[in-house]
């Protein structure tokens, strides 16, 4: 008989409204021996069942939820028909040839993503009680695949994120089974990448932006393009692919952008798409004052708020460079602008976009609103699981 958490009076509405994690502060005890990672048993103070979940108390999410059903076994079973869902629900949703085949918490397999290169998996595991099945999960994950006729020549391990440090795990880096060359070619709307699963940013390469950089694809034949926070060019070579005249693509890291350049080479626009490295904050002033203008701005930042405690210092960074962005657009032109942050939410991000506007007598016109690839799916109630918001403007002179 598994241990049983008790959830205090007036607690739990989270997991009541779908979401998928329970905090310390949340449980009023745990009865019966466990050890940090084992299943247990979740009740509510009045004693109704809500499901079980594995548990840890090194971490503020004390119980992150498996099953509703009291009753339900976490076997191989259990983890075969997770596991098959959630490769089924990407058959159906987008291109599989590189996608995000597990995504945690909107899989119901909470702590652990999994990322689909062509033929190489790159897996992360952020909670102790999903790395115990981790190596299960897998191997069932291939079996799966190869029905379908998908052979993986090999996995890698990213579970190298500091989150790992709040659940008294150590980070990790590493093969899992035979090593591999880890610069893994594919091909994703028409531009070829060498993606570096081993040390290339989270698992090497961001498939969630995958159909947010082909709706930018459509604006770009003809035009000067800038793509601000380029990374490793993807942007960029989508704009280039597309047919773009010019396409400055802008990084502070000079490592990301040999990458680029390679990839730029891979697609032979090595003479359309150029890469400078600087940082975005001092660039933007630099091109206006120079008196650069764009038919395209792109801006994909990293989070700048990576707590809750940062987001007023965040929301002013986002406004300096989309109000930057904004002046540098020809009248008419068009600025995609995005956030993965999850704690600047939709209402705060648009928000901002209507201040930065104004500060500089810029009207935009809406041309379509966007989030992450249906390969990241958005489960309700577990607010983690959207984070990505992404807008298409058209930016026009006030009149």
């Amino acid at each position: 008989m598994s241990a049983v958490a008790t959830l205090k009076k007036g607690e739990g509405r989270a997991i009541k409204a779908g979401g998928m994690w329970i905090f310390d502060n949340e449980i009023d005890a745990v009865e019966g021996d466990f050890a940090d990672g084992d299943v247990i048993l979740i009740r509510d103070f009045d004693g109704y069942p809500m499901g079980r979940g594995f548990i840890n108390t090194k971490s503020r999410i004390r119980v992150r939820m498996m099953t509703r059903r009291a009753e339900q076994e976490i076997d191989h079973d259990f983890l075969a028909g997770r596991v098959r869902d959630a490769w089924e629900y990407r058959k159906k949703t987008v291109d599989t040839a590189s996608c995000r085949v597990i995504f945690g918490e909107a899989d119901f397999l909470p702590g652990l993503v999994v990322d689909k290169f062509s033929d190489v998996l790159v897996v992360e595991s952020l909670a102790l009680g999903i790395d115990r099945f981790k190596l299960e999960i897998i191997g069932i994950l291939k079996e799966i695949l190869a029905e379908d006729g998908i052979g993986i020549r090999g996995v890698f391990e990213r579970s190298d994120a500091k989150v790992r440090l709040n659940e008294g795990m150590e980070r990790f880096r590493g093969f899992i089974g035979d090593e591999f060359d880890t610069d893994v070619p594919i091909e994703e709307n028409g531009v070829r990448y060498l993606v570096d699963v081993k040390d290339g940013q989270k698992t090497g390469f961001f498939l969630d932006q995958k159909y947010n950089r082909l709706a930018v694809q459509k604006l770009c034949r003809g035009a000067k393009v800038l793509d601000c926070f380029t990374h490793t060019g993807s942007f960029a070579l989508n704009a280039g692919i597309a047919g773009a005249k010019s396409v400055l693509g802008v990084d502070a890291s000079e490592s990301a952008l040999l990458r680029a350049r390679k990839n730029a080479e891979l697609n032979g626009l090595e003479e359309i798409v150029r890469f400078q490295c600087a940082d975005v904050f001092d660039l933007l002033p630099q091109l206006e004052q120079d008196g650069e203008r764009f038919d395209v701005v792109i801006l994909d930042p990293p989070a700048f708020a990576k707590s809750r405690s940062s987001v007023k210092n965040a929301v002013k960074g986002y406004r300096e460079i989309n109000l930057r962005a904004m002046k540098l657009v020809k009248s008419g032109g068009f600025l995609a602008t995005c956030s993965c942050s999850h704690f600047i939410d939709y209402e705060l991000f648009t928000r901002m976009l209507h201040q930065a506007a104004s500060s500089v007598h810029r009207r935009l016109r809406q041309v379509e609103y966007r989030t992450q690839a249906a390969d990241h799916p958005i489960l309700w109630a577990a607010d983690e699981s959207y984070y990505l918001k992404f807008y298409i403007f058209q930016v026009c002179e006030e009149r």
